[in-house]
């Protein structure tokens, strides 16, 4: 999910850390520094595990150190085990060995592991004393590969162990801090905010994300380049995080309260055609029946043709009740009569199906808002497509400005790499997102979650998206 915005906010870390280099260097203010490179989400993950990563990589040293003696005592040991440890066999051989004449198999059994396994670089190769040839070769391989700016700069470089979370070298400090400025920033954020407004991030919140990173980040005193990672990193994400959490009730905590009241919770969903309106209602209906509730649905499209018939398939699929007219009939009185059928049968939700208008389409926004006069809704739910964009945006506004909407579900949400409309629509409308369609099963829906919602916005790139996770 987003990968779109994931490259951009990656690519604003990147290029801070370039600029303030290049100046460092043209200043004679930069020296190369032991240590390890953070990549932007690794240090996300790095945040949330640093007490547990930092513990593990206490206890691997001496266990790894522990091997090295081991291999010391024993030939055979050491080709036991070369199977499990790239380049183990070629330490353990004794300083009293016989170099100039090698054994044929140990040599063959080195080029193969060096060629499987080119990158790694483990602790015990920085004490060998022999094929330091090869060692370096692969070395200035891994060092093509790097597009990072202070990678071409580099002379040489020291093995450092390579986990998933870190990346090797590539770390610098400056003599004298660092201050970021304006200066610094204004190329950096001007194309961070066209990068968004690419990604159908609506104007408002690509001004305000843009402000708030400006914001935290003037002023900011630098010594090591990871500190540029830590702080675009914290910047970006608390920007985001004041966009996309916008107070208000679950739906789930409204019925309850409702229950409580001896009424059912009455939704009534709007949004234009085509979006998985009617799909979402039976994926809701679905979604609270395995939560103990029992749902009705109004069938109060009764403009478009097989509409009644779409509905009644999820209703049978589901396993809930069906209030419908026929067609062409009156969708306020189909709404009446469900909300009236929940209170005498006692049940909890009611959730009413609408015809899809456009938000231009004068005589259906009346059509809509007498539906709202007669069936009184607790609820009104704009559903959008998440694949639309700043289109969705733009919808879920109009239709506000004529119903007064209480929320918003996006559909497709899974399938959504720019996430312009997931960041943008409830910051534009004020209104919470209440849930969000994540497949074409019925089970495919997750309550939204401002926290999860973050989470994702700034994982790794293809990290699995798992809908069920709390």
């Amino acid at each position: 999910m987003f990968e779109s915005l994931k490259k951009k906010f990656s690519r604003t870390s990147d290029k801070l850390e370039e600029e303030l280099i290049e100046e460092a260097q043209e200043e004679n203010n930069l020296e190369e520094e032991s240590g390890k490179k953070f990549s932007f989400f690794s240090f996300g993950r790095k945040d949330k595990k640093e007490e547990e990563d930092s513990k593990s990589d206490v206890a691997e040293i001496p266990q790894e150190v522990e091997s090295i003696q081991e291999t010391d005592t024993s030939d055979d040991e050491t080709s036991d085990d070369k199977d499990e440890k790239s380049g183990l066999w070629s330490f353990g051989k004794k300083s009293g060995d016989n170099k100039e004449e090698p054994q044929e198999e140990e040599e063959s059994a080195e080029e193969i592991q060096e060629e499987e396994e080119p990158k790694k670089s483990h602790f015990w190769s920085r004490n060998k004393e022999e094929d330091t040839e090869e060692s370096e070769d692969a070395d200035e391989k891994t060092e093509e590969k790097k597009s990072r700016f202070w990678s071409r700069n580099k002379d040489n470089d020291s093995s450092e162990e390579n986990d998933e979370d870190e990346e090797p070298s590539g770390m610098f400090s400056f003599i004298t801090a660092k201050t970021i400025s304006e200066k610094h920033l204004e190329d950096i954020l001007w194309e961070l905010e066209m990068g968004l407004l690419e990604g159908d991030v609506a104007m408002e919140v690509a001004s305000a994300v843009v402000d708030s990173v400006k914001d935290d980040l003037v002023g900011r005193k630098i010594k090591r380049s990871n500190d540029i990672t830590e702080y675009t990193y914290n910047a970006l994400r608390n920007a985001v995080a004041e966009i996309i959490d916008i107070p208000g009730k679950s739906m789930t905590e409204m019925i309850e309260a409702k229950k409580a009241q001896g009424e059912p919770l009455v939704v009534m969903f709007v949004g234009i055609n085509g979006t998985g309106k009617t799909t979402t209602i039976g994926k809701l209906a679905n979604y609270y029946l395995k939560k103990g509730y029992t749902p009705v649905i109004a069938a109060a499209d009764t403009f478009r043709a097989g509409a009644i018939e779409q509905v009644n398939y999820h209703a049978d699929k589901v396993g809930v009740k069906l209030i419908k007219h026929q067609k062409g009939s009156d969708p306020a009185a189909v709404a009446f009569d469900a909300v009236e059928h929940a209170k005498a049968q006692g049940k909890e939700l009611v959730l009413i199906d609408t015809a899809g208008r456009m938000q231009t389409n004068t005589n259906l926004m009346d059509e809509m808002k007498k539906i709202k006069r007669v069936a009184k809704p607790d609820l009104v739910v704009f559903v959008g497509d998440a694949l639309t964009g700043n289109d969705a945006t733009q919808q879920a506004s109009k239709f506000n400005e004529a119903i007064d909407l209480d929320g918003v579900i996006l559909t497709k949400a899974d399938a959504d790499s720019k996430g312009g409309a997931s960041l943008s629509i409830g910051y534009v409308i004020k209104k919470p997102i209440l849930f969000l369609g994540m497949g074409q099963g019925y089970d495919d829906i997750k309550e939204y979650d401002a926290d999860w919602m973050l989470n994702q916005l700034f994982s790794e790139s293809g990290e699995e998206v798992n809908i069920n996770e709390a």
